[in-house]
């Protein structure tokens, strides 16, 4: 049975309870490689069916998430739900699921290669530490991950959906002496050279950071890597969410679409219709078709992402964005700017390269204050050079104040996935004036 089937037989099962209601069924085939010192440890297959049901009666909703892939444990769940809702209060914000424009929306993306390799993923393991070797690396952990996906989507209002995917999310970690690096990679199709290029670079900055530097708090220009931004790209995306903004948990509730809010040089993207990014989706979780969409373009705010609930209470339409609670983006992408990644130590001339990060933080939300710790590669640039590494340095400052110092853009960019960047996201590197920096204490 197809997840579309599954979904639809779900829909049947509740429809007379409920006054709207959607089904959603997402179906994962996945393999795991768990890399450590430098060897495939670890390899684990497995399979997953998830059910997920939005009920909508007299204003109050409900979601539910089942593991289970039996409409009949599913109705009955729904059933005992049902006497529970009607002691809910109604939502402030609740809306009816959409007419569809397209009732019917079918696609298949996935790759073949992908697909091939879920057998047997260790030559491509080899290729990415065969690099760090080459660079210099000693050893090296990580994680691959290669999926196969298929989500499936009926609703009362009449729409049905399904698409199957494949994705890749790879990252490793390379050692050299004290010195370590790390980079990722995301992507819809097998990218040979993308997972080649995991290991190079996690190797190459491994070998530049193993001469420790010293420095003394205070304000410094940086250059932040691709890995870096993906991670406070993904922050941004979620204060983008109208739902946020009416909450008050983002800062952009003080801004109105249309506002200055970063540098000229600073647009964002939301794709869910990119090829090469795996976060995307045709239909969002409401039966909405998506679209591509600029969040910020030219350092001005332009959309933040609704489903049809946050839409109707601004009196908009939807952005195919649902989340049946909350909008979220799909893919981002950062535009790139026009200076070669190997010019912005020169151009910095004195300052730091952050390389990765984790720990981020916001210490206030209205206001988008945050901080984050480096990890790996903190590079003292002296002159234009690389003269050593700083270790772990605090990064502080806030979403509004970063994004209007972005000075400076690199023309190449790289497709992040990994942990600490859940919405895949596309990135330059960064040069930004003026970053407050100190030494964690712990």
């Amino acid at each position: 049975m197809s997840a579309l089937e599954i979904a639809s037989k779900l829909l049947e099962a509740v429809r007379t309870s409920w006054q709207d209601a959607a089904s959603m069924v997402i179906e994962r085939e996945r393999t795991l490689v768990k890399i450590w010192n430098g060897e495939a440890a670890v390899v684990q297959k497995w399979k997953t069916v998830d059910s997920y049901l939005r009920l909508g009666l007299d204003g109050r909703l409900v979601v539910l998430e089942l593991s289970t892939s039996d409409p009949g444990k599913i109705a009955d769940e729904a059933g005992s739900i049902w006497r529970i809702a009607r002691r809910l209060e109604p939502s402030e914000i609740y809306s009816p699921l959409p007419q569809p424009t397209v009732q019917r929306m079918v696609g298949k993306a996935g790759d073949q290669g992908v697909k091939e390799f879920m057998e047997d993923p260790s030559p491509l393991v080899e290729e990415a530490l065969d690099e760090v070797a080459r660079e210099g690396g000693e050893r090296a952990s990580g994680t691959l991950s290669l999926e196969l996906y298929r989500r499936g989507l009926a609703t009362t209002a009449g729409f049905e959906g399904e698409e199957e995917r494949t994705l890749l999310a790879f990252h490793l970690r390379a050692f050299a002496g004290e010195g370590s690096g790390h980079w990722s990679l995301g992507s819809t199709r097998l990218d040979r050279d993308g997972i080649r290029e995991v290991g190079r670079r996690a190797g190459e900055i491994a070998i530049m950071s193993r001469k420790p530097a010293d420095f003394s708090p205070g304000k410094f220009d940086v250059v932040l890597s691709p890995m870096v931004m993906g991670n406070l790209m993904n922050i941004l995306a979620l204060m983008s969410s109208a739902l946020a903004t009416m909450m008050g948990y983002s800062f952009l509730s003080k801004y109105k679409v249309g506002d200055a809010v970063g540098s000229q040089s600073f647009s964002l993207y939301d794709r869910p219709r990119d090829q090469e990014l795996p976060g995307g989706a045709l239909f969002d979780d409401e039966g909405v078709e998506t679209v591509d969409k600029a969040i910020f373009e030219g350092g001005k705010l332009l959309t933040l992402l609704h489903n049809t609930a946050t839409a109707s209470r601004n009196g908009g339409k939807s952005t195919g964005n649902a989340g049946w609670v909350m909008p979220r983006a799909w893919n981002l992408d950062v535009l790139p700017g026009d200076v070669k990644e190997e010019e912005m130590a020169e151009i910095l001339r004195n300052g730091i390269i952050i390389m990765n990060n984790w720990y981020t933080r916001l210490q206030n939300y209205v206001e988008g204050q945050f901080s984050t710790v480096s990890r790996d590669g903190a590079l003292l640039v002296k002159d234009g050079e690389i003269v050593g590494n700083l270790g772990r340095v605090r990064l502080s400052t806030s979403l509004p104040r970063m994004l209007s110092s972005i000075e400076q853009l690199s023309r190449e960019r790289s497709n992040i996935l990994w942990w600490e960047v859940e919405i895949p996201t596309r990135s330059p590197f960064a040069l930004i004036r003026g970053v407050n920096l100190t030494r964690p204490e712990v």
